[in-house]
């Protein structure tokens, strides 16, 4: 299986944020976010498409500003890892998976875990 694994253990290929495509896609991305709790309203379509990581982009969990401090690529190669920011950022993240089972129909859950409830596994790949 192709992997695309973010600094915060998100599987790319599987993200439907990094699959959309169309306008409409989009929008359907914006509002599946914030119905799960990912943003306040439904973004514009250029605020919800994905850029990927990069220094340019401010990362929710600080991750691009810490590997760059730290001079790795990815946080498994530090030897600080796994730290508060990676506990912190998967208990975040596991608090999400409850939200998701709660609001998301088994077809958006089933997408959204492989996109992003394996972190702890793909951080350690």
């Amino acid at each position: 299986m192709e992997e695309k694994i973010t600094l915060c253990g998100d599987n790319c290929i599987e993200c439907p944020r990094y699959n959309a495509h169309s306008e409409e896609e989009l929008h359907n991305v914006a509002e599946l976010w914030y119905r799960v709790g990912w943003r306040d309203c439904i973004v514009s379509n250029e605020e919800i498409r994905c850029e990927g990581c990069s220094s340019h982009k401010q990362c929710t969990y600080q991750l691009v500003e810490c590997t760059k401090e730290h001079n790795v690529e990815k946080c498994n190669q530090c030897g600080a890892f796994p730290c508060e920011k990676i506990n912190r950022m998967l208990e975040r993240s596991k608090e999400y998976q409850e939200r998701c089972k709660e609001v998301c129909s088994d077809a958006e859950y089933d997408m959204l875990e492989k996109a992003f409830f394996d972190k702890e596994n793909n951080l350690r790949k």
